[in-house]
């Protein structure tokens, strides 16, 4: 799982840790200063880009990032509460708010190391297709086993 702080972030307080309790993957990424807009904010497409690399290692986590399940993304939205600027690093916290007979929504917290706030909110619907990408496939009863063992580590019950 991906829930350690490497040795090189700065500490996290107590409230942004509990904030984070109930995610059981955190995503740490730091923030590159090319991705700054106009406004010296973090350009608000990034925060997609960071939600896809939390979804991976969110599926990583359940061992089905290994190339044999294809998934697509069906819809996303990022709620935007404070600006992101260099140089600073957001914990990404991920979670599945929903498990579907063949989608999933995932939850997402992008909270700032500099601020010590949740910055951000978003959700996304992921769908599972079979391996020619075109019938939506099911989620075996072994798969739905395991994202629910994963997400009871850190007491979350999705909604199914």
């Amino acid at each position: 799982m991906n829930r350690s702080l490497p040795a090189d972030l700065p500490t996290v307080n107590e409230p942004l840790a509990t904030e984070l309790a109930h995610y059981p993957v955190i995503h740490h990424q730091p923030i590159h200063w090319g991705e700054m807009d106009a406004f010296n904010h973090l350009n608000n497409v990034v925060f997609y880009r960071y939600a896809e690399s939390a979804r991976i290692a969110y599926l990583q986590a359940l061992g089905m990032f290994d190339g044999s399940m294809v998934t697509v993304l069906a819809q996303s939205s990022c709620q935007y509460l404070r600006p992101v600027v260099y140089p600073d690093t957001l914990l990404l916290g991920v979670r599945c708010q929903r498990l579907g007979r063949t989608s999933i929504v995932m939850e997402y917290s992008y909270h700032s190391t500099a601020q010590s706030l949740v910055v951000a909110t978003a959700e996304a619907v992921v769908v599972r297709l079979d391996s020619a990408g075109k019938d939506k496939l099911p989620w075996s009863s072994a798969e739905r086993a395991r994202l629910l063992a994963l997400e009871a580590t850190v007491g979350h019950t999705p909604e199914v």
